[in-house]
Parts: C-alpha cells; sequence; structure tokens
C-alpha cells in the first residue's frame, strides 16, 4: 500500500524554492553593484521575463523583501560600501525570507499553529513487505498480556468494595472491559492510518485537546477526587482529558522539531516552541492540581528533546526551571507538602498521610514469592484504598508474588527497550522522536506509580499504564501502542 501524505507539500515547497531563489537573485544585485568600476562596463543584472516574475509573485509574494525593508533591518544607509555589506545584506535577505526571526512570537506562532501542520518534504510512507521486526511482535505480546492482567486485577481488587458499597461485583470490570474494547479499537485505528497523517493534524489535535483541558474547570461538569479536579463526569462515567492531552503535546512536539532537523538537518534545533507546548500543558495541569501528569508531560517533552538533540546544557538549565517551580508549588501548601514527603518517615506517618503507603507496604509484604492466590487478597476488603486503580500494584504483588512482580515491571522494561529500538530504526525523524516519546510515557509513568506504591518516592497520583483502572488512560494508553505498532512495521 502506497499512500502519499499531503499532496500540497509539493507546491508548498516549491514556494520556499522561489523565495530563496529571490533572495539569491537580490543578493547578486547587491554584489554587483558593489564591484569597483574597471573601465569597463558593469555586467547587467540578471532579469527576469514578465511571466516568471508573475509566477515567482504568486508562489512568494509574502516572503519577499524590499530594499527599503532590508536597510532598516541593517540600519545602514542604501548604498553599500563593501563586499561585507553585501554579504550582511544577501544574510538578511535570506533570513527574512525563511521566516527564521528568534522572536518569542514566533515561536507561539510555530507551536500552535497553523491548524494543518506539512512536512518540510514530501513524505511517502509504503507498508514494508518483510516481516514484522521483532520489536513490533514484543510490543504486541506485551501490550495485550499486560491489558489482560489488568482486566484480571481490577475485577479481584474492586468486587469486593463494590459489593460492599451495594453495587455489582462485576460493574467496575465491565465497565473496564467495555473501555479496553475501546482502546483496541483506537490501536487498530492508529496502526492502519500512516502515522504521518496524524503529524499534519497534530496542531489541530493539541488545540482540541487543550479545550477539553479547560472542561474540568466548568461547574457542574468538572468533578474533583482526591483533592485533583481533573475529571469530566458524564453521568455514570468519568474522563480525564490529561490523558488524550499527553498523545497530543507528544505528536506536536515531536513535529516541531522533526521539521527543524529537516529544515537544518546540520544544526541543534530550538527548544523554544515545545516549551511553550509544555508550559500550557504545565500550568492546565498544575491548575488541575495534578501535578503526577505535568511529571509525565515534561518527562515526555524531555526525551523527545534529547533524541532530536537539543544540546543538554539548555535542556538541563529547562528541567532545573522547572523542578524548582514543582518544589514551590508543593511547598506552597502543607497538606500538599505532608503528602509528597511521607514516604521519608512511613512508620511515623502510618496513621495520617503515610497510610496508603504504608497498607501498601504491608500487602506488598505478604505476598511472598508466589503470592496468596487471584482473589484471596486482603488488601482489597478496604485497608489499600483505591485499591484498584492507584495502588493495583499491591494488589498484584500480593496476589500474584514475586511472579507478578516480575512479570509486570519485565513487561513495562520490555516494551521500553522495544520502544528505543523502534525509535532507532524508524523510517523518518518524526517516527524516530514519537517512539521515543511513547517510550518515556511508558517508562516513566510506571516508574513514577510503583515508586510511589512501594514507598520509594512520593505518592503522585499517576496510574499504572495498562493495568490499573482508568477508562481515559486504558484507551489512550492503547492508542500510543498502537501508534508505536504502527512505526515498527514502518522501520528501515
Amino acid at each position: 500500500m502506497t499512500t502519499t501524505i499531503s499532496p500540497r507539500s509539493q507546491r508548498a515547497r516549491t514556494g520556499l524554492e522561489a523565495r530563496r531563489a529571490a533572495a539569491l537573485r537580490r543578493s547578486e544585485q547587491v554584489r554587483s553593484t558593489s564591484r569597483p568600476a574597471s573601465g569597463t562596463a558593469p555586467s547587467a543584472t540578471p532579469s527576469t521575463s514578465p511571466r516568471t516574475s508573475r509566477r515567482t509573485s504568486a508562489t512568494g509574494a509574502r516572503a519577499r523583501t524590499t530594499e527599503p525593508e532590508v536597510e532598516r533591518v541593517l540600519g545602514r544607509s542604501s548604498a553599500p560600501s563593501s563586499v561585507s555589506s553585501a554579504s550582511r545584506r544577501a544574510e538578511v535577505l535570506a533570513r527574512v525570507a525563511r521566516h527564521q526571526a528568534p522572536t518569542i512570537w514566533r515561536h507561539a506562532l510555530s507551536a500552535l499553529g497553523p491548524w494543518r501542520s506539512r512536512p518540510e518534504v514530501p513524505v511517502t510512507l509504503r507498508r514494508s513487505q518483510r516481516p514484522p521486526t521483532l520489536a513490533f511482535y514484543v510490543i504486541l505480546v506485551v501490550v495485550t498480556l499486560l491489558t489482560t492482567i489488568g482486566l484480571v486485577m481490577v475485577l479481584s481488587a474492586s468486587s469486593i468494595t463494590s459489593f460492599h458499597d451495594g453495587e455489582s461485583p462485576w460493574g467496575t470490570f465491565i465497565k473496564q472491559a467495555m473501555w479496553a474494547g475501546v482502546g483496541t479499537v483506537a490501536a487498530l485505528v492508529a496502526y492502519r492510518i500512516p502515522y504521518n497523517w496524524w503529524r499534519q493534524w497534530s496542531g489541530t489535535l493539541l488545540v482540541i485537546s487543550m479545550g477539553l483541558m479547560l472542561l474540568p474547570f466548568v461547574p457542574g461538569l468538572g468533578r474533583e477526587v482526591s483533592g485533583a479536579r481533573a475529571w469530566i463526569d458524564l453521568g455514570g462515567a468519568s474522563f480525564q482529558p490529561a490523558e488524550v492531552f499527553k498523545l497530543a503535546v507528544l505528536l506536536r512536539c515531536a513535529d516541531l522539531l522533526a521539521r527543524q532537523l529537516e529544515r537544518e538537518p546540520d544544526s541543534a534545533p530550538s527548544l523554544g516552541p515545545c516549551m511553550i507546548v509544555l508550559g500550557l500543558a504545565g500550568v492546565l495541569c498544575v491548575g488541575q492540581g495534578d501535578l503526577g501528569a505535568a511529571i509525565v508531560f515534561a518527562a515526555m517533552v524531555a526525551s523527545v528533546a534529547f533524541i532530536a538533540g537539543v544540546r543538554l546544557r539548555r535542556l538541563g538549565m529547562v528541567l532545573g526551571g522547572g523542578a524548582a517551580l514543582m518544589l514551590a508549588f508543593i511547598a506552597a501548601s502543607p497538606r500538599r507538602g505532608m503528602r509528597w514527603f511521607a514516604f521519608l518517615d512511613l512508620e511515623g506517618n502510618r496513621a495520617d498521610s503515610g497510610y496508603q503507603v504504608w497498607q501498601s507496604v504491608l500487602s506488598i509484604a505478604n505476598g511472598g514469592p508466589t503470592g496468596v492466590g487471584v482473589g484471596a487478597g486482603t488488601g482489597k476488603w478496604g485497608y489499600v484504598p483505591l485499591a484498584h486503580s492507584d495502588f493495583i500494584f499491591a494488589i498484584v504483588a500480593e496476589e500474584l508474588g514475586i511472579i507478578g512482580v516480575v512479570a509486570v515491571l519485565g513487561g513495562f522494561a520490555a516494551l521500553t527497550v522495544a520502544a528505543v529500538q523502534v525509535a532507532l530504526a524508524a523510517a523518518d525523524r518524526f517516527g524516530m522522536l514519537v517512539a521515543g516519546g511513547v517510550a518515556a510515557w511508558f517508562g516513566v509513568q510506571a516508574l513514577i506509580n510503583v515508586g510511589g506504591v512501594t514507598g520509594l518516592i512520593p505518592v503522585t497520583g499517576l496510574t499504572l499504564p495498562l493495568i490499573a483502572d482508568g477508562g481515559s488512560s486504558l484507551v489512550a494508553s492503547l492508542a500510543a501502542a498502537g501508534l508505536l505498532a504502527n512505526i515498527a512495521r514502518n522501520t528501515r
């Protein structure tokens, strides 16, 4: 199957070449006028026919720069005096023609628009006729196993509490199974459609998901859970827009960096446009009280920027500034500070801020090497709050033992390694960056959840991807896995 992405991209490239040609012609005119007289008439300035002039003005009229504008940029008189001034004028002409003025407004426009973003070069994807790679099969098998384990453990962890609340013991499991079906459809769609099609609409997806992120603040529509107003109440179900926002931010940042690499492959890309996207995501997540999602956003963008070749010094400065802002946000609320630093003294805080983690550690210790068996655990009887969602890893460790722990952690490790291998063998830069971002998404979120449940790091409220109860998280994770499999099927 051959699919050509954006037929209009060839015309866009033609317009860019026309603008560059116009800049070069003007630079030649400047050089010819700056040559000293040597007794002979200067060579005639190259001219174009009216027909060619009309064609050039139709394709690149907006990028053409008149001589007074160049002199205004240079801050000099219109009479050139030396070759150096001519060279500088040619440089400014090329810079203006390529629209590369380093301003904050230009970064903002490139980050949030246009709605339909086209690659700098024509992109043609051909479904590989070779057998699928090992990484493709690893992604397929691991995602299927983790989703299956998640459904079984959601049923085991939620049935007792649902029964005591007067609801059906199968209610939570049925909802999760329905979301798994929706997520499977999303994964198939993300796998079948050429992934560069999603690149074209990354700006649209970003704007739509930003609108969804504002809905939890609407009275009567948003719902607050555990101090975070990050859910949309849809009657009998709830939806967390931050999960969709993760995929949109990943696609947009990968597109922004890939375009820079395609335009100038020998130079380090700028971090400005991606920082604007990350800043908007961080503000929306912090406004909702969901600091854990903000950390995942930062990890995804940082990994994509690292793979793209952004200078480590700039990346470190940005991450350091973000960490300082995060600590200031935590210190601004005593309740939030007690919850975040309770892991430093679990035994001393086991009666209040460290109760969840303390009970979770007890359940994990009760599992032993082989576990007590599926359905026989006691932590889900109310001792471990949110046992079917945020703390489901404790139930996995108690009922499946070390075997279950190794299976879950090994599955996420294998999925992360496979995603890195896909990124290294991707057919283009955009696929490379998206695969690296998905690897950071699954790896960092799983690490933060497991670390919080075991008391090694603070509890952030992040769920365990593909396993914990949560429809929006499961659908977004399966869609990201389908996109990753799509890239794995189109490797070099």
